[in-house]
């Protein structure tokens, strides 16, 4: 198959918010209601589900059959993804294989969570086992050594950081969507001011955990421009990547898998980094922009920082970096947060960032993370490259 022969039709999104009024289901309805009604495609020909990953619904195995049938939908392909904050981008490429195998003709990519209200992980892994234990706990410990090491490998210049928070927060104060308490404007003084949390990670360096919801609608090429919708997203390249280095006892911990994915996608796509317009990185902690950018060819590996001065990462620059804020400024809708920056790329793509449209938004490079090993870089990481058409 040929990614490019998949289009992505219709975006949505939720209001993200500190905690909802709302049921993680009833979240999941909006989305879907606003897929149809900016598509014109009929709830009935949705034939495919694809759902991230979810801590609400962590530990159903009928997570996929309970979510479509509170959506009342029938179906004849239906997947759970469970790679974490790689999930939205494997959600579209899976959706892309089953409609290209014949599976399923239209597939809805559902990113939903509520993990502020309702909390059920129980990660049957190393971390409950022996690391929590000993203090090490989660994601903002894991970041903490993670920049400790590239530190010690590279330096740290927090002034680099600083800017990237920057950008984005400026991007979140133009998303009516972003949650409200950090639509605020921040200065690179506010970033370096803000208390450490483990250090060197700062608190304007963590995403808030909130609530809310995205999706897109995934069809053919084909299909669509029988449809007569114009204007569409396409996936020109796709790749991840997991557990790089796991049959290895000692590794670079400043090196992610995608740059393996980063290779591979770009191949496809037929494209190298200075011909990407936009990018949309997952952005759980700001250290991870700058090693992205290292990974996928921006920079070379340690120059990350110098990469950064070079650039304008505004709307109005020449890399715009996440246009809606990010998972940082925009919030972290639990472990579907991905979405958010998927559906940001797809709404550039449409031309409907409103006055943070960028001029040239595409193509589009977009990336997932999805876990936190001890001792290694993250459990996956993904890699799309989309473009617009019509």
């Amino acid at each position: 198959m040929a990614w490019h022969d998949a289009a992505i039709v219709g975006f949505a999104e939720t209001k993200i918010v500190e905690r909802s009024a709302l049921d993680v289901w009833e979240l999941s309805a909006q989305v879907m209601q606003e897929l149809i009604a900016s598509t014109g495609i009929a709830k009935d020909e949705i034939d495919g589900l694809v759902l991230s990953s979810s801590v609400t619904g962590a530990g159903n195995n009928f997570w996929c059959q309970t979510v479509a049938d509170q959506l009342g939908l029938t179906l004849d392909f239906a997947q759970t993804v469970d790679i974490g904050g790689c999930s939205p981008l494997g959600a579209v490429a899976r959706a892309a294989m089953a409609i290209a195998a014949g599976a399923c003709t239209t597939a809805l990519c559902l990113f939903a969570d509520t993990q502020a209200s309702e909390d059920n992980r129980r990660p049957r892994a190393f971390a409950e086992e022996w690391t929590t234990p000993l203090g090490y706990l989660g994601p903002v410990t894991a970041f903490g050594l993670l920049s400790s090491r590239y530190r010690h490998q590279f330096g740290l210049d927090e002034t680099a950081l600083a800017k990237l928070a920057v950008a984005q927060r400026g991007h979140a104060v133009l998303n009516d969507l972003a949650v409200e308490k950090l639509r605020r404007p921040i200065t690179e003084a506010d970033y370096l001011n803000s208390r450490m949390i483990a250090e060197p990670v700062r608190l304007l360096d963590c995403v808030m955990v909130c609530e809310g919801a995205s999706g897109v609608l995934v069809t053919s090429r084909r299909a669509a421009e029988k449809r007569g919708l114009t204007r569409i997203a396409v996936p020109l390249g796709y790749a991840e990547r997991t557990n790089p280095s796991a049959n290895q006892s000692i590794v670079d911990v400043t090196i992610s898998g995608h740059q393996h994915a980063g290779d591979r996608a770009f191949a496809q796509a037929g494209l190298s980094p200075e011909r990407i317009g936009s990018f949309h990185p997952y952005d759980d902690f700001i250290i991870a922009i700058m090693i992205q950018l290292e990974m996928l060819g921006f920079c070379a590996h340690g120059q990350g920082a110098a990469f950064i001065h070079e650039h304008d990462f505004r709307h109005t620059g020449d890399l715009p970096l996440n246009t809606g804020g990010g998972q940082i400024s925009a919030g972290q809708v639990g472990l579907a947060g991905g979405g958010t920056n998927l559906v940001e790329a797809v709404r550039q793509l449409f031309g409907k960032g409103g006055a943070r449209q960028v001029a040239r938004p595409g193509p589009a490079l977009v990336t997932g993370i999805g876990g936190i090993p001890y001792g290694r870089n993250w459990n996956s990481s993904a890699v799309m490259i989309l473009t617009a058409d019509g």
